[in-house]
């Protein structure tokens, strides 16, 4: 076998430009695109998962492999990529969102820890929800599903696309909306219940004005917000399976591939 410059620059092309659309959705996903993952053993499971489907992806159609048109491809396939590995952060941000309501609506708020895999101040709630929530991402194989996305989505928007609005801009940040409708369904019976103890607290106010509500409520505030956690802590599961087969799905859609 004669390798030929255009063998070369072939076989070059079908490695690199698969491996930018693969890069980004590991760099994006939930677990493998955290902070404390070393940036090595993100690269090497990067090189990894293009070498196991660069069998199964169709060549690519590149003329010229240094030229600026190959420059919009390696841009048009991160965001390709991106945009795979961003809906599981919606699904996971969900229930960080719908602990950070609870928190704040219980005073659980005041204490926060730092979130390893976005270096920000998390209250605890929250944070306790996305390790939660994490870690049913990896139970339900969240990662293998995903990788097998990226894998279809060679098939279904091949490089290069023959038009760039294929790529679902405008249906991604609509679907974003369903991390606050889940967030707060989840937080609702927390909410519900808190009211009424502050309702309640409202009323001894105005029956005995000499009682020192700050004293008195805020401990029992807490208490009552573990307790109505602990209580309705079996819905959590109830709402994580139902974001996550609407994320399966519209995942699905955007790589037009068909429901599962």
């Amino acid at each position: 076998m004669e390798f030929t410059e255009s063998v070369i620059n072939q076989y070059l092309a079908d490695f690199l430009l698969p491996l930018f659309r693969v890069s980004a959705l590991i760099m994006t996903m939930v677990g493998f695109g955290a902070r404390t993952i070393p940036m090595r053993v993100k690269f090497f499971l990067c090189l990894t998962v293009t070498v196991a489907i660069m069998p199964a992806i169709p060549p690519t159609r590149v003329d010229n492999l240094f030229s600026f048109a190959t420059f919009l491809l390696v841009a048009e396939q991160t965001i390709i990529g991106i945009m795979i590995g961003f809906v599981t952060i919606l699904v996971v941000d969900t229930f960080t969102l719908a602990g950070q309501i609870i928190a704040m609506q219980t005073g659980l708020g005041f204490a926060s820890l730092v979130d390893p895999a976005s270096g920000m101040n998390v209250p605890a709630v929250g944070q306790f929800f996305l390790i939660l929530s994490s870690l049913l991402f990896w139970a339900m194989d969240g990662h293998l599903a995903y990788l097998q996305f990226v894998a279809a989505s060679f098939d279904t928007l091949p490089i290069p696309l023959e038009s760039f609005d294929a790529v679902k801009f405008k249906e991604l940040v609509l679907w974003g909306s369903w991390m606050f409708a889940t967030a707060l369904s989840l937080a609702l019976a927390p909410l519900t219940a808190m009211l009424l103890i502050n309702f309640s607290f409202g009323i001894m106010t105005r029956a005995a004005p000499q009682l020192n509500i700050f004293a008195i409520g805020f401990p029992i505030t807490m208490c009552s917000g573990l307790l109505i956690m602990w209580l309705t802590m079996g819905n959590f599961m109830t709402h994580f399976e139902l974001q996550w087969q609407r994320a399966l799905d519209f995942s699905c859609y955007l790589i037009d591939c068909g429901v599962p």
